[in-house]
């Protein structure tokens, strides 16, 4: 967790979340934000932070069905006095009902409750749901956060850190990112794939020509 870069307004020492962190005190919640501002990636992280049984759900693919076979392994988990936490991604997807089979859950405690949304949670979760959560909005990244991603990933990465990498330029590669994580780190491993220069110096030249000779990695 110390390694998670950005969202300093949630994550800052005396901010709510820091603080049931340290206290060991999760609660329901949900992270309103862009793509790849890091929703899941905190998700999972947090899951450890508490020591909790971690369970991914995604909305796109699951039903009344999943949500119910989740609660009872978190049930299971209480017994013998273990946190679960239940993450559901795109829970915007979820329909009315199968948001309803949420709240006794997340009434009881049985499950901690971490949804993550691209949209506006006031128009897409129900007022039920949303009145036992606390709702986050998470920005994208800043521009230092990505180069700060970025160069931790030079060093620590499995196929990256193989190689010796200097950003010596960054304008592109953060244009082209738009502040999003996932696709800054997608496009310094295009980069390094596609070069075989030892040492590899990633220039805004080079960025933008290995972009625009792949538009649908970026689709």
């Amino acid at each position: 967790l110390a390694d998670y870069i950005g969202h300093r307004h949630i994550l800052g020492d005396g901010m709510p979340l820091a603080v049931a962190i340290a206290q060991k005190k999760p609660f329901s919640r949900l992270r309103w934000g862009p793509p790849g501002c890091g929703k899941t990636t905190l998700a999972l992280l947090l899951a450890d932070a508490f020591d909790a049984r971690y369970i991914r759900l995604s909305a796109v693919f699951s039903g009344v069905k999943e949500v119910r076979e989740a609660v009872a392994q978190a049930q299971q988990e209480r017994a013998i006095g273990r946190k679960t936490i239940l993450f559901i991604d795109e829970i915007h997807r979820f329909s009315k009902s199968q948001q309803d089979s949420l709240l006794a859950a997340v009434e009881q405690g049985i499950v901690t409750l971490i949804g993550a949304t691209t949209e506006n949670p006031s128009f897409e979760v129900i007022r039920p749901l949303l009145s036992r959560c606390q709702v986050y909005t998470l920005g994208p990244l800043s521009t230092e956060e990505i180069i700060g991603l970025l160069q931790h990933a030079i060093t620590t990465d499995e196929l990256l850190s193989q190689r010796r990498i200097v950003l010596t330029e960054t304008a592109a590669l953060l244009r082209y990112a738009g502040g999003d994580a996932r696709r800054a780190l997608n496009i310094l491993e295009l980069v390094a794939l596609s070069t075989t220069s030892d040492p590899l110096l990633v220039t805004d030249e080079l960025v933008s020509q290995r972009v625009q000779t792949n538009p649908l990695a970026f689709d």
